[in-house]
Order: C-alpha cells, then sequence, then structure tokens
C-alpha cells in the first residue's frame, strides 16, 4: 500500500495543478445550484413541482457533479498512458492493484470535498430560500455518496484504460448524459412512468440519487433508500473490477 499512496499523492497533484479541476468538480456543481434555485423560484407553486427545490436538487447535483470526477480519471489514465510514463513505472516494483488504488483513491477525496462543497452550499441556500434542510442528513448523504463515487471512478478508469486521450472523452460524455437524463436529476421518471421509467431503473444512476436523496431527508425506508444503495454498491464493485482487471490485462500486454 505504500506504493499505491505514493502513487496516489502524484495523481493528487497532477489534478491539482490543473485548474480546470476547480471549474468542473466544484465551481460547476455550486454554480447548477445557484441556476436550478432560481429557476425553481420562477416556477409557479401550484404546479406542485419540487425537482429543483434544494432539498431534492441538491442530492441530484452531488451526483452530476461525481461524473466530471469520472472524466478527470479517465483523462488521468489515458493521458499517462498515452506518454511513456506508465510504462517506466511498469519497471518498478509496483503491481496493477498499486495502480488501481494510486488513481481511486485521491480521485475518491475529491469526490468527497466536492460532495461535502455541494452540501454546504445547500445549506447556505437552505437558509435564504426558508426551505428546511437537515445538516445530520446532509453529513449522512456525503457517506452515502462514496459508492456512487467509486462507481464514477471506475467508469473512468475503465475508458481510460481502453481507450485513448481523444476517445475517453467522449465516451465519458454519454455516461455524463445518461446520468444527468436518465438519473432522475432534472425530471422525475416516477412522473413520466412507461418505457423510461423502465429504462432509467435498469441503470444504476437513479439508484446513485435516489438513495444520497433519501439520506438527506433521513428517509432511511427499504425501497426509498437501502435498495438504491445495495444497486449502487453492486454496480459500484462490478465497474471497479471490470476497469481494474482491464488495467491489469493492458499492463500485462504492454509489458510482454
Amino acid at each position: 500500500m505504500k506504493r499505491a499512496w505514493a502513487f496516489a499523492e502524484r495523481n493528487v497533484k497532477e489534478v491539482l495543478r490543473d485548474p480546470l479541476s476547480y471549474i468542473f468538480c466544484i465551481g460547476f456543481p455550486l454554480v447548477m445550484l445557484v441556476i436550478m434555485t432560481l429557476v425553481n423560484q420562477s416556477i409557479p407553486k401550484e404546479s406542485g413541482m419540487t425537482i429543483f427545490r434544494i432539498d431534492r436538487l441538491s442530492g441530484g447535483v452531488a451526483i452530476f457533479g461525481q461524473t466530471f470526477v469520472m472524466l478527470f480519471a479517465a483523462l488521468c489514465v489515458a493521458g499517462d498512458r498515452s506518454g511513456s510514463f506508465l510504462v517506466r513505472m511498469y519497471a518498478t516494483p509496483m503491481k496493477s492493484r498499486d495502480f488501481v488504488f494510486g488513481y481511486i483513491i485521491p480521485l475518491l477525496l475529491i469526490a468527497v470535498i466536492q460532495c461535502a462543497f455541494t452540501m454546504a452550499a445547500s445549506l447556505i441556500i437552505s437558509l435564504i430560500t426558508g426551505v428546511e434542510l437537515s445538516i445530520a442528513g446532509l453529513l449522512i448523504a456525503i457517506v452515502v455518496s462514496l459508492p456512487s463515487a467509486v462507481m464514477f471512478i471506475g467508469f473512468g478508469l475503465l475508458f481510460g484504460t481502453l481507450f485513448n486521450e481523444k476517445a475517453a472523452p467522449g465516451l465519458c460524455s454519454i455516461i455524463i448524459s445518461l446520468g444527468s437524463f436518465l438519473g432522475g436529476i432534472w425530471f422525475d421518471p416516477e412522473m413520466t412512468g412507461g418505457v423510461l421509467l423502465k429504462i432509467c431503473r435498469c441503470l444504476p444512476f437513479i439508484y446513485s440519487v435516489k438513495s444520497v436523496r433519501s439520506a438527506i431527508a433521513l428517509n432511511f425506508g427499504y425501497e426509498e433508500f437501502w435498495l438504491p444503495l445495495i444497486v449502487v454498491i453492486g454496480s459500484a464493485i462490478v465497474i471497479s473490477a471490470l476497469g481494474a482487471l482491464a488495467f491489469r490485462r493492458r499492463m500485462r500486454a504492454d509489458l510482454s
């Protein structure tokens, strides 16, 4: 693990040197909170639409922000592969698991910081708009968001391993779009029903949003919280395992 931590420190520095990491990982989610809150203020109360109200919006934006962590994961892995850095690192005693954890650990830390900023901003907005938010719920939501963060980082690791710097961001954009529109961030799939709702339920994104929103609301029912959380944890394990397996095979192929 010492080798993994040393590699993780290098990756933290690489991410922190990139100003886009601050814009997309922290700045953009905060901007979305403000914009969508203003949109919510213009929606008539008679419509009964609450998707952009801060108590529901905060969970959706927290998950939306994690999709950009996925993008940075893909760019980081693909960038290291395109140069000679990883080839030189392969000559060290580091094993494939050291590389995988070295990528996951710093990005997971960034995802936690990002979520904490989002929840803090949501609390401030709730005080301004008069919508009640529980501090305990916001803190629990940060912990509950961890499996989702691992899942998105796993997607980034997988795409960065299998594709180059030009192709990996494009595939990440597909996941960002799917997570946004089929995850119930900007609309309520339960209200649409039909085929669209069935498609949403076949993907893990809606469960990520649902588990975090339930945590914020301190609603720990089985169908509202535990079942979505179990689905997200299972998805995180599968996607991360696929990413690690792909990296290991790529590493062996490069060494042969």
